[in-house]
């Protein structure tokens, strides 16, 4: 688990990270998450915004019926999750939004 990591240990998801925000700066800006539970991942979240989630979709070449799609909330919350493996990272992209709210991507299912 995370039991002696030091920040050495996460430099895939940080590599990662640094070379999304240099080839893909023009998309939407997700909640970011890198940590030591899980240190080769790096989880970009959308909340209320499913057009950045697909955005990030696919530039990163993520097939539509890759996506997996599932609720939360009693049935009150979409959820949208792909991954795909870039510069070593695992990636993680998870959107989120409110089922009464109208979609506002293709992506909603």
């Amino acid at each position: 688990m995370s039991d002696g990591l030091t920040l050495d240990d996460l430099s895939a998801p940080l590599r990662a990270l640094r070379l999304l925000a240099v080839d893909f700066g023009h998309l939407p800006a997700p909640a970011v998450r890198a940590g030591t539970v899980y240190p080769n991942r790096l989880e970009l979240s959308f909340h209320d915004d499913l057009a950045g989630f697909e955005a990030w979709r696919e530039a990163l070449g993520v097939a539509p019926d890759a996506v997996a799609h599932s609720t939360q909330g009693d049935g009150d919350t979409r959820v949208l999750k792909a991954t795909a493996d870039f510069a070593g990272a695992v990636l993680v992209l998870t959107g989120f939004a409110d089922i009464t709210a109208p979609a506002s991507s293709g992506a909603a299912g």
